[in-house]
């Protein structure tokens, strides 16, 4: 494929989107052919999935019916949004992919590595993406900024602390493990600092990629 995959990741009030949706922003500032989607959703089907997924009512979900939704959105974004895509050569942002399953599900549900490993590969049929930005933020902070908000937390957003520890420490590790793809940010830092980095660190990859940065007319 000629085109340049970037996925945006952490635990919920990390600030992931805020940057997703800067960084479409400057792709947009240079014309260059793009796409922003997230997970789940991005389709009609993926988006009623997500509904499911979320939706406090619920509660009683268990771990592999979730797992297997969210595997279940994910097929469908891949095969109807993102693989046609990038054979276009476009570049594709996605808010949360397979290390947002390896995370929550693997770590925070704790559910065996080869049944991730397996709902992972039947989603994506061994897409991975190029460049995948990490932004790692404490529990308490990333708790008060979806406060103020003003939204009432989801399902997920609604699991006790130690699920949250898990996911957070779960994310750090995946980081160490595919060190190749990963940048872990500070989410402390400013929102203009983060975006200079995000910025200098997409070009690197893009060019390593052979994705072509420069401004398109």
């Amino acid at each position: 494929m000629s085109g340049f995959f970037i996925t945006f990741e952490g635990i919920d009030g990390c600030g992931k989107t805020t940057q997703a949706q800067i960084l479409m922003k400057n792709f947009s500032a240079l014309n260059i052919d793009h796409l922003y989607v997230r997970e789940p959703g991005g389709t009609t089907i993926s988006e009623n999935i997500r509904t499911l997924l979320l939706d406090n009512a619920h509660a009683i979900m268990g771990a592999r019916t979730e797992l297997l939704l969210f595997a279940a959105a994910r097929a469908q974004i891949v095969d109807e949004v993102i693989t046609p895509a990038l054979q276009l050569g476009k570049a594709v942002i996605c808010d949360r992919y397979t290390d947002s399953t390896a995370a929550f599900q693997g770590y925070g549900r704790e559910l065996d590595y080869n049944l991730i490993q397996s709902a992972i590969q039947l989603a994506t049929q061994g897409l991975e993406p190029h460049l995948t930005f990490l932004f790692d933020l404490d529990l308490d902070t990333a708790k008060q900024r979806r406060n103020n908000t003003g939204k009432l937390d989801d399902r997920l957003e609604s699991e006790e602390i130690a699920f949250h520890q898990r996911v957070r420490k779960g994310y750090l590790q995946l980081a160490r493990d595919h060190a190749h793809r990963f940048v872990v940010i500070d989410a402390l830092k400013p929102v203009e600092t983060q975006e200079k980095e995000i910025w200098k660190i997409t070009q690197i990859f893009a060019k390593r990629a052979g994705f072509e940065l420069e401004e398109s007319r």
